[in-house]
């Protein structure tokens, strides 16, 4: 069943180790997140819809001296909270390009090939049925994004028959997913932009630049800046968690660029990514999925799930993402550039580029940002929830079908 070109690489014990947890992580979170998503619908869908709304809406305000900072909740949430998520996504990113997955070319040209084409093609659908509608194309990006806490918690089911190689590749292929997804976010989500505001984020992210090469490894300097680069970054017109991502790529690592000795266990940064890893997988994300995945469906009709803006995110992701991602990696191999991770042969990418359909969180994210309309919000937010429904079950189907039952236990 595995196909002859495969390799298995050399893992250090504390990597698996690492890995493992990492997965676990990520699966139980998937699930959390399902049920907060279910949740959301329940409560959108019943006699506690308006406190649903309510929740939403709540206004919270911060006031220090003249600053004043004041959200209805579901904005502090996407704003604050999810600054947080990016945060731990750049530290992810980080790591894995100095010391992972990335690090090395033979490592990160299939996962970044493939991430690429997964965004390119879904994109180009989402754009053939929409590109006559100016409105709904600010919404291009919402199904190039794959979910990988939700991929994780699906292929979880499939239980220790999914190869590591698969969960590797398809992690991999999620984290340059969300790289490309913030610089799409930075591109092309921005707008009224402060050049005061701007500079004093500057001045922030200068500041970080400057412990970062004078080897200081106390992770609260960096925090404290980041929050102030946050705040800056909030009213500067540039979307507030990329402050998130900034903050983290300043964060000290384990490299020759400074003075950590390679010898101690964990860097400042993996010390910050294993505090962040359970609060993100297991609070900032149900709740982000509970307050923007309560979609109203009573007035919803099969006219609405045919409509162009729904169905293009059905293919983008459905459709679009298998098709870039298997096409990238049958070409890579053909070429001789990449192989096919351990354990893995054709059908088992095809069932990965399925999985890789599941655009979830940073779907709706993007959805957030690009619609204020709520008759288009909704309509991306229907087309997210049934293509994360529609790649899950195939992928899952599809994996069980084609993947070797697991070995019986002695």
């Amino acid at each position: 069943m595995t196909d002859s070109t495969v390799h298995t690489p050399s893992v250090p014990v504390r990597a698996l180790q690492a890995l493992g947890e990492f997965f676990r992580l990520e699966a139980a979170g998937g699930i959390m997140l399902i049920g907060a998503a279910l949740l959301a619908l329940i409560f959108a869908n019943s006699p506690l819809n308006e406190a649903y709304d309510a929740f939403r809406d709540m206004p919270v305000e911060v006031r220090v001296g003249a600053l004043d900072i004041a959200k209805p909740a579901v904005l502090w949430i996407n704003d604050g909270l999810m600054a947080i998520f990016f945060l731990l996504v750049a530290l992810e990113i980080k790591r894995e390009t100095l010391s992972g997955q990335l690090a090395g070319r033979d490592q990160l040209v299939l996962p970044l090939v493939c991430a690429s084409a997964g965004v390119a093609v879904p994109a180009l659908l989402f754009t053939a049925l929409n590109h006559g509608d100016a409105q709904a194309m600010r919404g291009w990006a919402v199904p190039t994004a794959t979910d990988i806490a939700f991929a994780l918690g699906a292929l979880g089911l499939l239980g220790s028959r999914v190869p590591v190689g698969m969960k590797l590749l398809l992690s991999t292929i999620a984290v340059v997913d969300d790289l490309i997804a913030i610089l799409i976010i930075a591109l092309f989500y921005s707008h009224g932009l402060s050049l005061a505001a701007l500079a004093w984020a500057g001045a922030a992210l200068a500041g970080m630049w400057l412990l970062n090469r004078r080897g200081v490894t106390r992770l609260a300097p960096y925090l404290l800046l980041g929050a102030v680069l946050w705040v800056c970054v909030l009213k500067s017109g540039v979307h507030a968690t990329l402050a998130g991502v900034a903050t983290g790529l300043m964060i000290p690592h384990v490299n020759k660029h400074n003075d950590i000795p390679d010898e101690i266990e964990h860097s400042p940064l993996e010390h910050l990514e294993h505090a962040l890893h359970p609060w993100v997988a297991y609070v900032i994300l149900p709740v982000f999925a509970f307050a923007n995945a309560g979609l109203y469906l009573g007035g919803l009709s099969l006219a609405d799930a045919q409509a162009a803006l729904p169905l293009g995110v059905v293919l983008g992701l459905v459709v679009g993402k298998p098709i870039g991602i298997v096409g990238a990696a049958v070409l890579m191999r053909a070429l001789g550039w990449a192989r096919f991770p351990a354990g893995m042969d054709l059908r088992a990418m095809l069932g990965l580029g399925m999985m890789c359909g599941i655009g979830f969180t940073m779907s709706l994210f993007i959805a957030s940002l690009a619609y204020q309309d709520p008759r288009l919000y909704e309509e991306a937010v229907l087309g997210i929830l049934g293509a994360s429904v529609i790649a899950a079950t195939l992928g899952f189907l599809w994996l069980r079908a084609v993947l070797p039952p697991s070995p019986p236990r002695a």
